[in-house]
């Protein structure tokens, strides 16, 4: 069998691959939206240090959507505001978003009535947030046919949304709720809950009564001692495995003798 001529020699295509890359880097650039960048949209108002990367997806009715300072929004994330473009939806915005908000690939926020993001919110990948859920109260009629319900849903601050998750009309969720991977929320979530499931349901909570109940299965993080530098962590990552057990044997909670013993291995080299 004849060996199939290449089109291009290898340095050849290297260089197309490098120009095809550089020319999507810089459309994505160029194309992202921001408050001094904002293209041909108008929202009602874009804080310092929002981007919108590009691609978009669909976004309308953005003269009714607030978006917060130093908010990410990912890739094909669509935003809307009203049924369909072109709506008057009265003198203030309905789809309000929080500073400090971070929305995944693909998400979708579906605002025809009031839904508000509180800040520091963190979506995960694919996430679906809408005010508006078909109605069946005719058999008869298509479902698609009937005209939907609408209620507010609220999101409160500091919350982080599992991907794949759906935020069902109605919803209240509270200050740092984690929703799940794949949970489809409706109702009232209360504060500091982990709900999962489809329907979601409250599977761990803090109060400051009780802590967490259930109580957590692993160890909270143990902050960085004061006094460790970023050149004795990085020294530390190179160390051995019984370098490392010394350490594991230095008095809990006596952060003073953890920093002395990290910046004194922090010297040897690894094995030593």
């Amino acid at each position: 069998m004849p060996k199939r001529k290449n089109t291009f020699s290898s340095w050849q295509r290297r260089l197309a691959q490098r120009a095809v890359h550089a020319g999507w880097a810089w459309v994505q650039r160029t194309g992202s939206v921001t408050a001094e960048h904002p293209g041909r949209f108008r929202f009602a108002a874009m804080g310092t240090g929002t981007r919108l990367a590009f691609p978009l997806g669909t976004v309308f009715g953005e003269p009714w959507i607030r978006i917060g300072a130093h908010c990410i929004v990912g890739e094909q994330v669509t935003l809307t505001a009203g049924l369909m473009p072109g709506l008057d939806l009265g003198p203030e915005p309905i789809l309000r978003i929080g500073d400090g908000v971070v929305l995944g690939r693909g998400s979708h926020v579906i605002a025809d009535t009031t839904i508000t993001i509180g800040s520091d919110c963190y979506f995960g990948p694919y996430v679906y947030v809408t005010s508006t859920n078909h109605s069946y109260d005719d058999p008869h009629e298509p479902i698609g046919k009937q005209w939907p319900r609408m209620e507010p849903v609220e999101i409160g601050p500091g919350c982080w949304i599992g991907t794949g998750a759906v935020i069902l009309p109605g919803a209240r969720i509270g200050r740092n709720v984690v929703v799940a991977a794949g949970a489809v929320v409706r109702g009232t979530v209360p504060d500091h809950a982990v709900v999962a499931g489809a329907p979601a349901r409250v599977v761990r909570r803090w109060t400051s009564a009780d802590g967490w109940q259930p109580p957590l299965r692993t160890p909270a993080p143990v902050p960085i001692p004061e006094g460790v530098t970023p050149e004795q962590l990085r020294a530390l990552s190179l160390l051995d495995e019984e370098s490392v057990a010394r350490l594991a044997e230095l008095d809990e909670g006596n952060g003073h003798r953890l920093a002395d013993g990290t910046a004194r291995l922090a010297e040897l080299e690894p094995g030593s």
